[in-house]
């Protein structure tokens, strides 16, 4: 099970099964590509969080599918990774909006830490823009802690209403335990745990109306915010 999609564009089968591999192996859904043309196939078709992409590929490079990809979209973050260390090279895949460069050899695990910095980088920048959620029958304001039923309003804690958002941005898919903590609490810690158990049965309790709605335990993992549409 995965809480992010990569597009992952790379011609070498070498470095491609092991890079795969590994990212895999971090929890990561890896869509692998091996030239230019099944890349922007692949993006136009699916949705993906984050793109990693070869420079040097058949039919279509680099530098061109992260333009392509820039048309489509402004906002997925881009990572080159190159063979190529000019320092016009880097300039270029940064003007075309690519969010880093990496250059061949690099280490899975630099890669795996960029990868989960520009993911939570991009997952505050989407949270910050919604205020204003639907859930089933419920209505729900973020700025004010509120869900609306009719003439009902439950108010609920700071805490509460991160979470329920932190669950709608990221409904249907897989969160970490220790992802949420970190989103919520800036750190993974005990207490803090327990704390998240509350909650969350708080929300079941909240939700319980909405037989469409689950927020499912997935243990040793983490959550799943299931809603059914």
């Amino acid at each position: 099970m995965s809480s992010y999609k990569i597009l992952y564009a790379e011609d070498d089968e070498t470095l491609a099964f092991l890079t795969k591999d590994n990212l895999e192996q971090y929890g990561y859904e890896v869509v692998h590509c091996t030239d230019g043309d099944l890349c922007m196939e692949a993006f136009k078709t699916e949705s993906f969080d984050i793109c990693i992409l070869d420079i040097m590929l058949p039919k279509k490079d680099g530098f061109e599918i992260a333009s392509d990809i820039r048309k489509i979209n402004n906002d997925v973050p881009i990572i080159f990774l190159s063979a190529k260390t000019l320092k016009e090279d880097r300039i270029k895949g940064l003007r075309l909006g690519a969010d880093d460069y990496l250059v061949k050899p690099f280490s899975i695990e630099e890669l795996a830490l960029k990868i989960e910095i520009f993911l939570k980088r991009s997952q505050k920048n989407e949270i910050a823009e919604k205020v204003s959620y639907t859930v089933g029958r419920y209505k729900f304001d973020t700025s004010n802690y509120v869900l609306t039923f009719e003439e009902q309003k439950i108010n609920l804690t700071q805490r509460e209403s991160e979470l329920l958002k932190l669950f709608l941005d990221n409904k249907n898919k897989v969160l970490k335990r220790q992802q949420i903590l970190t989103s919520l609490w800036g750190e993974d810690d005990y207490f803090m745990g327990r704390s998240l158990d509350v909650f969350i049965s708080r929300l079941r309790k909240i939700l319980a109306t909405e037989s469409h709605i689950s927020i499912e335990n997935l243990h040793g993992i983490g959550f799943k915010f299931n809603i059914e549409e």
